[in-house]
């Protein structure tokens, strides 16, 4: 696919444009023809179902199955693009793709793509984009909730107010105190954001630290590499996990990790749940080797009735839906629709490529 630049470009919400800017341009020079892998009844997905679309660009079937997609006229169009929203789409998508060896490019409504992630997809030809950078304002506002869930003790207001008890106590600031953030990419940014206009020191850790200019981001006060990992959790009074999923980031936050924590720090994760050792998590929290979670993602979900995580009184649950704005998911199928679809059309670079060797 043709490109103009060497350098990614990627979604910015907050100002609604592309970072850094690009525009489509040029004569269209192919076709997209569609095949969504949905839900037929997505409402959400109803610019994408109901049009209209950018000149060029077809849909030609929806589907949550290979066999949705056997029709001979489907076959015979040869659909070089997949949508894909279905979250169990991972089978489905390596027998589409198999089925098709037509497809150039395929778009995830979600930011996070580890629920199709597999070895067949990341070593294929085709080109994979998400919508990162959808979600990331809504995250940071959670992150900051969080943070101050514990610093003013939410509990115990709430526990006042259901016993009719007035009892005065202190409180903490966020002012002055340190949001480690591990997985400074756009979610981690925006959280930087944010805290820095509570007075918070930012520290930020990332997998490929030659990209960060000190000078280019103002809210970051010290970045890491990934072997800087303990010295920033021992730093840190609030630790923001928002790496996405990968083989290399897969039980990341370990028992060691959590045991370089201050007693009271708190854990805060947006991320993934197996990026966390949930079991050292939960007896972290038991024993006061920390002082808070909040967790919107778990490692099993829906969580077990059974787990621990229900029971403790220093833990604020979420039931991974931080990221559910009222608009998040029609807006993300808007941004599929109106941002690369014009440029793939016309072979310019897509927004918000996936690093396929990274896995994110």
């Amino acid at each position: 696919m043709a490109s103009n630049s060497n350098e990614s470009i990627y979604w910015n919400r907050e100002n609604n444009s592309a970072h850094p800017s690009s525009s489509f341009n040029g004569p269209i020079i192919k076709e997209a023809r569609i095949i969504a892998l949905s839900d037929p009844n997505d409402s959400h997905n109803a610019p994408l179902y109901h049009g209209p679309l950018p000149e060029s660009a077809r849909l030609l079937k929806i589907g949550s199955h290979l066999d949705d997609f056997n029709e001979s006229s489907i076959i015979e169009q040869q659909p070089n693009v997949i949508f894909v929203s279905h979250p169990s789409a991972r089978d489905p998508l390596i027998q589409v793709l198999n089925k098709f060896p037509s497809v150039e490019w395929v778009h995830t409504r979600s930011a996070g793509v580890d629920f199709i992630a597999s070895d067949a997809i990341f070593a294929s030809h085709v080109q994979l984009t998400n919508a990162k950078g959808m979600f990331s304002s809504t995250l940071a506002e959670y992150c900051m909730m969080a943070c101050s869930y514990f610093a003013k003790d939410l509990p115990r207001l709430m526990r006042q107010k259901e016993a009719i008890h007035w009892e005065q106590y202190p409180v903490r600031e966020l002012r002055g105190s340190t949001l480690g953030i591990v997985g400074y990419g756009d979610i981690g940014r925006a959280c930087a954001k944010l805290a820095k206009a509570y007075g918070m020191k930012v520290l930020g850790l990332k997998r490929d630290i030659s990209s960060f200019r000190k000078e280019d981001d103002p809210h970051c006060d010290a970045m890491y590499g990934m072997d800087g990992l303990h010295e920033l959790m021992s730093l840190s009074d609030y630790i923001l996990i928002s790496t996405p999923l990968t083989n290399q980031t897969r039980g990341l936050i370990s028992r060691e990790a959590i045991s370089k924590c201050k007693s009271s720090a708190v854990i805060i994760n947006v991320g993934r749940g197996p990026i966390i050792d949930e079991d050292a998590l939960i007896e972290a929290l038991q024993k006061g080797v920390i002082h808070g979670a909040a967790l919107d993602v778990m490692t099993v979900e829906p969580l077990p009735k059974d787990s621990l995580l229900w029971q403790l009184d220093n833990v604020l649950l979420s039931p991974h839906n931080m990221d559910m704005t009222l608009t998040f998911m029609k807006e993300s199928t808007d941004f599929f629709i109106r941002e690369n679809l014009p440029r793939f059309v016309r072979g310019n670079q897509l927004l918000n490529p996936v690093n396929k060797a990274a896995g994110y």
